[in-house]
């Protein structure tokens, strides 16, 4: 609930800059803010040498969650959290830096309370999201719960948290507004004049007192004593790499789960602060607000108080930043008190606590880095609608086509593509890991027909990785043209087989209509020739491969030659989509300075290889068409072919 661990507790992250959201934990105000050294330079992690020791500063703070931990750059943020099978899931995300947002948000005072509600919204959502994973699977949902999502699109989950997050405001004001308000008042002080700074006083007393027994009777919880835990585990993680050691667990074990600027030093400053501020403005409007009926009062108080909360933020927020910037020892006493408090909110943590810490602090480092470093999410139960529109948004933002999501959830759920949109199913943890274990991968840039390990060709499944091309929808066309040309004991070429999948699919189609021939495939790779072996075999197709660079080892001639050779200019290699030109080998790409240098090669020896009336079916790249038939001037005749898209892909010669 969001009472017990977020609104309360972790008020020390609701008050945080947006680049140090920190529960119960650290405020690290460096870079910008501080005016690292390296900040000039856009770096997100700075260093700067001290008098006896290397010291580095972060932008990188954090927030303990359930079973996990998140921190927050200056670009990204990430939590890791340890799921029921006992595996560190991280959900990471680019956010906007704080030089990007607008001027009016980052100005003094006025920032503090652009960070209240930004911290508030982000630190219950994580909180969420980390007790999905932390709770592993979900059940089915109920037929209540259909009936409200179909008829009413109302989502009954989304409505508890949300009713549960006002509640836990609403008592939060109770807790540590109301009944300080109320003890204070069984006192003989006036809240106006001289005796209200008294009033004032004591219910600012009464306030920290109430606030540290909320604390210990929270720390008696099981469930938050592991999220102190991970606080100190939090703290540890981030003094540790300031302290320039490398993030190891034993080296995170020995530094203090203590900080400076822990939220938690906040908390209490907020306290003082808001004392001092709500006398002065009590002082000053006390006279005119007051109606001298005590019930009536009571109540106008504790508005003017909630009214007065973005000030003190604002006041506070800029306080913390100057005491964050001075090792004056003069200054510790301010610091004391928040330093006593985390002794209670962090507790020692264990190993594999310090490694969810610096799991979500790498990943931090590393997307602050590099902006190209793709966002994750966790792997929870949940409904496949909503994952799948999940991964098609983060496709979508990444210029991969939407439709590649589909066909993950269609081929890893064994479901028709066509009705991928309207599954409701909830999947399970074990479901939802696979389907962004390939997501995943597939934002690296990989392709996915290698990330699953097969493609579909003519209807036959067909292994491929990076020895060979991925096959394409023409090549099928090019496969097509072959089976209706072949006749009863013809014998066929593929000429630069590479998966096999032409003369896989030209076998298995011919054996299907009782047309017998003979087929044979070459390619220069013997690598591609081994799993072109694998795809024959898994398909029970009787082919006969031959490594050979073009015709250099065939013998005998053929009736048909079938052939779909490298042909993009070499120039054009390095402008192509980034999943070809760094996954699939350049080889089967690299056509030459025009793409035609394969064909040059095929239209010099064909002639020798091909039997009278033979035929010779290429496949050729858009606008290449008309060059391709020049270069065979011999034959009887020539024919140029266009695919499904229209373009002129296809080179049919007759000698």
């Amino acid at each position: 609930m969001c009472f017990s661990s977020e609104c309360l507790l972790g008020a020390d992250f609701l008050f945080l800059p947006p680049n140090f959201p920190v529960r119960r934990g650290n405020f690290i105000q460096n870079g910008v803010e501080t005016h690292c050294m390296s900040e000039k330079k856009g770096n997100p992690n700075s260093e700067s040498k001290g008098k006896n020791k290397r010291e580095k500063r972060t932008y990188i703070g954090g927030q303990a969650v359930l079973e996990g931990v998140m921190m927050r750059g200056r670009q990204a943020m990430a939590t890791a959290v340890r799921d029921p099978e006992g595996n560190i899931q991280i959900e990471a995300q680019r956010i906007l830096p704080p030089e990007k947002k607008s001027r009016f948000s980052r100005l003094p005072f006025v920032r503090g309370i652009f960070n209240f509600v930004s911290s508030l919204v982000v630190g219950n959502r994580v909180l969420m999201r980390s007790a999905e994973v932390a709770e592993g699977e979900a059940e089915q949902p109920s037929k209540a719960e259909k009936w409200l999502a179909e008829k009413h699109k109302i989502n009954l989950n989304g409505l508890l948290n949300g009713v549960a997050t006002v509640l836990g405001i609403a008592l939060a004001i109770v807790i540590f507004v109301l009944l300080p308000q109320w003890l204070t008042g069984l006192t003989k002080f006036k809240t106006t004049g001289l005796e209200g700074l008294w009033f004032n006083l004591i219910e600012g007393a009464i306030r920290i007192a109430v606030f540290v027994l909320y604390i210990l009777l929270m720390s008696v919880s099981k469930t938050l004593r592991r999220v102190f835990m991970y606080h100190g585990a939090e703290h540890k993680t981030i003094t540790c790499y300031e302290s320039g050691k490398p993030l190891t667990v034993e080296n995170v074990r020995g530094c203090s789960r203590v900080h400076d600027r822990c939220g938690t030093t906040f908390l209490f400053l907020v306290m003082v602060v808001s004392i001092l501020v709500f006398s002065l403005a009590n002082a000053a409007a006390g006279t005119f607000i007051y109606t001298g009926n005590k019930t009536l009062d009571f109540f106008i108080r504790m508005a003017f108080k909630l009214l007065m909360l973005p000030i003190v933020a604002g006041v506070s927020y800029e306080i913390l930043k100057a005491l964050a910037k001075t090792k004056n020892k003069f200054f510790l006493v301010f610091k004391a008190p928040g330093l006593l408090l985390q002794r209670i909110t962090t507790r020692e943590p264990d190993d594999g606590m310090m490694e969810c810490a610096i799991a979500a602090f790498e990943k931090v480092v590393v997307m602050d880095a590099d902006p190209s470093v793709p966002e994750t999410v966790f792997a929870t139960s949940c409904k496949m609608t909503e994952l799948l529109g999940n991964t098609k948004k983060r496709f979508r933002d990444n210029e991969i086509d939407e439709e590649e999501a589909e066909w993950i959830f269609s081929i890893l759920m064994d479901i028709p593509k066509s009705a991928i949109n309207n599954e409701e199913r909830i999947l399970k943890v074990s479901q939802a890991k696979e389907i962004l274990r390939v997501a995943d991968e597939r934002l690296t840039g990989r392709p996915l027909w290698y990330i699953i390990g097969d493609a579909d060709f003519y209807g036959y499944k067909i292994k491929v990785d990076e020895r060979v091309l991925i096959p394409r929808p023409e090549t099928e066309e090019l496969a097509q043209q072959v089976i209706s040309a072949a006749e009863e004991g013809d014998n066929i070429l593929d000429l630069c087989t590479g998966s096999g999948a032409i003369a896989i699919s030209v076998y298995k189609e011919l054996e299907k209509s009782r047309r017998k021939v003979t087929v044979t495939a070459s390619d220069v790779s013997a690598e591609a020739l081994e799993l072109a072996k694998e795809n024959a075999e898994a398909n029970e197709a009787n082919i006969n491969f031959i490594q050979s660079d073009l015709f250099a080892r065939i013998r005998g001639r053929y009736n048909i030659i079938v052939s779909n050779p490298p042909y993009i200019p070499s120039k054009e290699i390095d402008a192509l989509q980034r999943e070809v030109r760094d996954f699939e080998p350049r080889s089967a790409l690299d056509g030459g300075a025009d793409g035609l240098d394969f064909y040059r090669r095929i239209a010099l020896d064909a002639t020798k290889y091909l039997a009278r009336g033979g035929m010779l079916i290429m496949e050729v790249g858009a606008g290449e068409a008309e060059d391709v038939v020049k270069l065979f001037k011999y034959c009887d005749y020539a024919m140029i072919l266009k695919d499904m898209q229209g373009v002129d892909r296809f080179v049919k010669i007759v000698v």
